[in-house]
């Protein structure tokens, strides 16, 4: 009899999206991490973009994300991480219904220079009932806020994971990519209790 090799096991590949307001960087986050080369479609902001996008606090910003941003990562030999950055601007949020689909969960990127504009992505993950983590961008080493304050300001429950990070560097965002696993696995682990099961 001639035994048959299972071969190599194949990873597990999870979708999580990266959302949030435009400018608060998504795409430098996808960047920071992700080990093949982003996919990133990022065009130059045009004087008619100037007069329909709200550039407050990112007067400076010459390109924006139009469709999404597409990278991956490698948590471990069992689990591979497929990551879609969303555009920030107000006109293409029809976009983030298609690619919410199939997602394990989220990260909201927040600029506490402009809070308010997470507010959209936290109401958009929270209505959908998608797991997600909140990253805290802090921009030059700026850490004037906490994140309990920033847990405050956008009126989030104990559940959801808030944390300061810096999105140029790889590690601080796999640690939030970390905390968006963790939502996610407990989120599951409620609803087998729910349902009576045992999680495993």
């Amino acid at each position: 009899m001639v035994s048959v090799s299972s071969g190599p096991s194949v990873p597990t590949a999870l979708k999580i999206l990266i959302a949030g307001g435009f400018g608060v960087g998504k795409t430098t986050m996808v960047g920071s991490v992700s080990e093949v080369t982003p996919l990133a479609t990022e065009e130059r902001i045009t004087a008619a973009g100037r007069r329909v996008d709200d550039l407050t606090g990112v007067e400076k910003k010459v390109s924006t994300t139009v469709a999404l941003d597409f990278g991956r990562i490698t948590i471990s030999p069992e689990l591979v991480l497929y990551l879609f950055g969303t555009p920030g601007q107000d006109r293409f949020w029809f976009m983030w219904d298609d690619l919410s689909n199939g997602a394990l969960g989220a990260v909201v990127l927040a600029d506490t220079r402009r809070l308010d504009a997470s507010f959209a992505a936290v109401d958009f993950f929270e209505s959908r009932d998608i797991p997600f983590a909140v990253g805290v961008n802090c921009f030059d080493g700026d850490r004037e806020v906490d994140a309990e304050q920033v847990r405050q300001a956008l009126d989030l429950p104990p559940g959801v994971p808030v944390l300061l990070c810096d999105v140029r560097k790889r590690q601080s965002s796999k640690e939030v990519l970390l905390a968006v696993l963790g939502a996610a696995r407990r989120k599951m682990e409620a609803r087998l209790v729910a349902a009576g099961l045992r999680p495993g």
